[in-house]
């Protein structure tokens, strides 16, 4: 039987990794060119994260067997460079589900391997951090605006405002909007 690889380990040009991780965000995404997809963010036991992608084509087939919070072992993946704006981790590829994809039930990765990391306020409002990474807060809500109805490239988006308070007091605003 195949070694477990790390995380850490995946690179691109092979296909035969195997790897244990949980499932710490999952959600499905549509795009005109992509149609819909799986998205996912991996967490391995050493608290490596990872970005993992199921393609339109794949979806139906790894739809019932992908659930957030749960561990897999997954067999047989692409890796491919990780680029663009509003990346889920610092990791510089990304994990492409195969038709060839084995998907196993394994035992659980502790509760507590969450893949949260927050970020001090500070840094988010002095714009020190680098714009194509998502980042986590975390903080106590203090302030909600009523839901508003923007126009956004000439479509109605509706959008909420919202400010948080980190245990220094300081605080971060921040819109929330959806489409």
């Amino acid at each position: 039987m195949a070694a477990m690889n790390n995380i850490s380990e995946l690179k691109p040009f092979k296909s035969m990794w195997k790897v244990k991780v949980k499932i710490i965000r999952l959600w499905k995404q549509y795009s005109a060119a992509g149609g819909e997809t799986i998205e996912m963010v991996f967490v391995d036991s050493r608290g490596d994260k990872i970005h993992g992608t199921v393609k339109k084509d794949e979806v139906g087939q790894f739809a019932h067997v992908l659930q957030q919070e749960q561990t897999k072992v997954l067999i047989n993946f692409t890796v491919t460079n990780s680029s663009g704006s509003y990346r889920t981790t610092k990791h510089p590829y990304k994990v492409v589900f195969l038709s060839t994809t084995r998907v196993r039930i394994c035992e659980a990765l502790p509760y507590n391997m969450t893949g949260l990391e927050p970020v001090n306020y500070r840094a988010v409002l002095n714009g020190k951090l680098d714009p194509d990474f998502l980042v986590d807060v975390v903080g106590q809500v203090v302030e909600v605006s009523h839901i508003e109805v923007v126009s956004v490239n000439g479509k109605d988006t509706q959008k909420i405002s919202v400010e948080l308070r980190d245990t220094e007091d300081e605080r971060l605003p921040m819109v929330l909007r959806y489409q």
